[in-house]
């Protein structure tokens, strides 16, 4: 017998040494430990850490006395609201996946997601009754309606057989529920924007969601009972993981549903918000807000960003208002953010450009990714450290999803080579850091929230007046990005840029509308393949509305 073998014989996993990691195991701890403590807000609204708890326990248990179990999918649409928070428990606890969808997109778009993903129950809010209804009109499947009656949202019909305080009173708040069978299980579905065709399904599992859980609090050095506030979507990649990373440390949800800069400062103010995270956008609205309107908030406030670079004006004016930003990045696939740009103590004496230049970058990996890599993609071998030599960003790890619901071609596509290929474009720096230089696959990113230049040159293609279409990333003070469309018309066609806005918006969520419009013939190549970067260059050229030339 091989000596090594002594360590195996005998030393078998069983339920005193091994339990499948779970999140929702955040949620039992702080409930047992800090049961008395506040754990969510929303307006007059309290819970502590033992409500929250029980209320989680009836939602997995109303759901599972209807059926509901493993592998079920359970979608919500909402904003950031107690209801949001508590899906992120109470559908897993059932076994069932969490589907959260996006509130900004069209009937068509939810329609395709609720086919597709399979809901056997959809949880809604009123305000977004409208939409939903289109959507429900589209699907061919019976959908379990619970709509959401939350006292700040806006009028709005119910469309559900009851609203979800009567639900939760069909469930037992001292549920048994069970961590899952494997901590491989999937936990969630997320749809990405959909960069070809349909989106795609983004399927996380337990263990990646209790790991990057973790990896927020390791990565920002968050300290116990932090006061987060919700301006970050909650059904962006689950609030980035950050239900999961408050439960850990027995937190305060501060729920907010509508980002606006009088309503986030007085927040700030009234809870004492010591974190908060989201795009350029939401940063800009505060460090641009009247003073007086920040009257009274005197302490400091760690905030993360995500999406593009924040410019040196945007950091000095975090810097000045008490908001001390990192910048993050990473994909609905990796869970949120993988990758910090981890802040070392000397850039404080740094003057402010090159310390705006260093905090730009996407940084390094997360503590708990195992591995981020800028790869050429021919020939999947590292770049140089050189900042010049671009290469395709690549990720290894347990924060790396499952893959893509029903999508074995896709997925395949997307793990080649034994790493996850983000189809983002860029170099390293001599200190390891990382700094996206373009995006392959032309994702304008505004807002926060992804859009794919393709989906917007396809409804610009079926326009009756329109030759050629070519949509890039416009730079925006407010929105980070916006689209900027560039459109050759046929010979004797005529449409104006107000024309073209009005079409888009029938056919396009309205954030994915071009909000800039340029009218000549488009360069191409000799093949006569059109050339974006040229359309680029004169995109960040021009600081007014486009028309023609």
């Amino acid at each position: 017998m091989n000596s090594n073998d002594a360590y195996s014989i005998g030393l078998d996993r069983n339920p005193a040494n091994y339990a499948p990691l779970t999140p929702i195991s955040f949620l039992h701890r702080a409930a047992a430990v800090y049961p008395d403590r506040l754990s969510v807000v929303h307006g007059e609204w309290r819970c502590t850490w033992r409500e929250t708890y029980a209320r989680c326990r009836r939602l997995a248990s109303a759901l599972a006395r209807r059926g509901v179990g493993r592998n079920d999918t359970v979608a919500i649409l909402a904003p950031n609201i107690p209801a949001m928070v508590e899906a992120h428990f109470g559908v897993p606890m059932c076994g069932a996946v969490l589907n959260t969808l996006n509130t900004r997109l069209d009937a068509g778009a939810i329609a395709f997601m609720l086919r597709h993903g399979g809901a056997r129950v959809l949880l809604t809010d009123r305000e977004f009754a409208p939409v939903v209804e289109q959507a429900l009109a589209a699907t061919d499947k019976k959908i379990v309606v619970i709509d959401i009656d939350d006292p700040a949202a806006p009028d709005g019909r119910r469309l559900g057989e009851m609203d979800y305080e009567g639900f939760l009173l069909e469930g037992d708040p001292g549920y048994e529920w069970q961590s899952p069978p494997d901590e491989w299980d999937a936990i969630s579905l997320n749809y990405t924007s959909g960069t070809t065709g349909d989106p795609k399904g983004v399927v996380s599992h337990h263990r990646g969601a209790y790991l990057n859980a973790l990896s927020n609090i390791v990565g920002w050095g968050m300290t116990q009972h932090p006061v987060y506030l919700w301006t970050l979507p909650l059904f962006h990649c689950n609030g980035w993981c950050f239900p999961w990373s408050v439960a850990a440390l027995a937190g305060v949800n501060v729920c907010l549903r509508r980002v606006e800069a009088g309503l986030v400062l007085d927040a700030i103010r009234k809870h004492h918000v010591t974190h908060m995270c989201g795009a350029p956008i939401v940063y800009s609205m505060l460090v641009n807000a009247p003073a007086e309107m920040r009257a009274g908030i005197t302490h400091r406030i760690a905030g993360q960003i995500a999406a593009a670079a924040p410019p040196p004006a945007l950091l000095e004016g975090a810097e000045q208002i008490g908001i001390d930003l990192t910048h993050v990045y990473g994909l609905t696939e990796t869970y949120g953010p993988a990758a910090v740009c981890a802040k070392h103590e000397s850039w404080a004496a740094l003057p402010l450009e090159k310390r705006a230049d260093l905090n730009s970058r996407q940084g390094v990996r997360a503590p708990l990714q195992e591995a981020m890599v800028v790869l050429d993609p021919e020939n999947m071998k590292p770049v140089p450290c050189d900042g010049e030599t671009m290469g395709e960003i690549m990720f290894r790890g347990n924060i790396v999803m499952k893959g893509y619901l029903k999508n074995p071609e896709a997925t395949q596509r997307s793990f080649a080579g034994g790493w996850f290929h983000t189809g983002d474009l860029a170099v390293v720096h001599p200190d390891g850091y990382v700094k996206i230089r373009d995006r392959s696959k032309d994702i304008i990113i505004s807002g926060g929230e992804n859009i794919s230049s393709l989906e917007v040159e396809e409804v610009l293609f079926r326009h009756p007046a329109v030759l050629y279409a070519a949509v890039v990333a416009k730079p925006d003070p407010k929105w980070g990005e916006t689209p900027c469309a560039f459109i050759e018309l046929k010979p004797g066609a005529t449409v104006t840029a107000d024309e073209l806005t009005a079409y888009c918006r029938d056919n396009l969520a309205h954030y994915k509308v071009p909000k800039y419009f340029a009218f000549h013939e488009l360069p191409k190549t000799s093949t006569g393949k059109i050339q974006k970067f040229a359309l680029r260059e004169k995109a960040r050229a021009v600081s007014s509305v486009l028309e023609t030339d």
